[in-house]
């Protein structure tokens, strides 16, 4: 089965803290809400206390029209995914050639062409490398990628295939919006860039590799009919305008576990034998909806909690930072784990690996 090599990040590089970008809210929607004081609470209450992003605080208390901040988006994108490209790469001492597909996901800026064909202007990569950009996943994009290399590798078993998630949520924030999502918005979502290597089971990159390694094994992907309105952008003339339910962590207490428990069920596993519970960190609310619905303690959710307090919601990026988490501690020969994030359609999706 197709393994996962390594993850590696490029953290942007403007480090803002949440007692600032609460203090940038509250300049901006005080006049706006009467009860800004209370509305403030969930830069206080989200757990989240440092994010990054590609501008300082100052660039956005300006209007930036849509073509200022799409123009930021590719020029961020293609620096920052240049960067973790090559670092990817020099983990493992792999070359440019031996990359056969790259599976681009972002949701947060637009570019044709893709922005892995920008980066291949920049690094060397061959002319016939399979490009597979996927844009639109939000929250879920990173499993997405996980699961189509999965796939993809399946297919091609001698394959490497790198998952490059680029998301610049900063720069889709709408200077003149005053609803309750902007201002959500403002107290979560980050920027973040990763990429991880994924090989199919002839590649000669494993050659040589002894330490277990998270081999996929099954993933499913689930839409929950009539949700459109729970998550996701509306474009509008100035740009992406964030929509974001207050029903998502009830949405996935009622709707997560027997969704989870009918796709590991028919492939052989309990929610007992997850051993390692790599999720998507979209919130301290949704965390602890996964706690409630899945029946797992606090310390299941440890990893998860500990990407969001230091870099909070980054869209699609944030399951691979997560995942990057437990590869860097090390995890048992056999030991299984559960990979979930939740994205707009309402959507889920889910992996299944385990080391080997």
């Amino acid at each position: 089965m197709p393994k996962i090599l390594s993850v590696e990040t490029e953290i942007p590089p403007v480090k803002i803290t949440q007692k600032e970008a609460a203090e940038f809210a509250k300049q901006l929607f005080s006049k706006s809400f009467k009860d800004i004081g209370r509305l403030l609470s969930v830069f206080e209450n989200g757990e989240i206390d440092s994010r990054y992003f590609v501008k300082d605080i100052d660039w956005f208390s300006e209007e930036h029209t849509f073509q200022e901040k799409n123009d930021e988006f590719i020029h961020h994108a293609v620096d920052l995914g240049s960067k973790v490209v090559k670092k990817s790469l020099s983990r493992h001492q792999l070359t440019l050639e031996d990359i056969d597909t790259i599976i681009t996901i972002s949701t947060s800026g637009i570019a044709t062409p893709s922005l892995e064909a920008r980066i291949m202007n920049l690094l060397p990569f061959s002319p016939h490398v399979k490009r597979i950009p996927i844009w639109g996943l939000g929250c879920a994009g990173g499993a997405s990628g996980l699961s189509r290399a999965y796939e993809y590798c399946l297919a091609f078993p001698k394959a490497n295939v790198l998952v490059l998630s680029i998301e610049l949520c900063s720069l889709t924030f709408q200077h003149g919006d005053r609803s309750k999502s902007n201002l959500i918005g403002t107290s979560l979502f980050a920027d973040g860039v990763a990429c991880a290597v994924i090989c199919g089971d002839d590649s000669s990159v494993l050659k040589g590799i002894t330490h277990p390694l998270p081999t996929i094994f099954a993933t499913q992907s689930t839409l929950l009919r009539d949700s459109l309105d729970v998550m996701g952008w509306e474009v509008k003339n100035n740009g992406l305008y964030v929509v974001f339910s207050k029903d998502i962590p009830t949405l996935v207490r009622n709707w997560l576990r027997p969704n989870v428990e009918g796709f590991i069920n028919v492939n052989g596993i309990r929610l007992e034998d997850i051993k390692h519970f790599v999720a998507h960190p979209g919130g301290r609310k949704v965390i602890e909806a996964y706690q409630e619905a899945l029946g797992m303690d606090e310390s299941m959710t440890s990893e998860s909690m500990k990407v969001l307090k230091e870099y909070g919601n980054m869209s699609s990026v944030t399951i691979l930072y997560v995942l990057k988490e437990f590869m860097n501690k090390g995890c048992e020969r056999g030991d299984i784990g559960l990979g979930t994030a939740l994205g707009p359609g309402f959507s889920s999706e889910l992996l299944l690996m385990r080391w080997e």
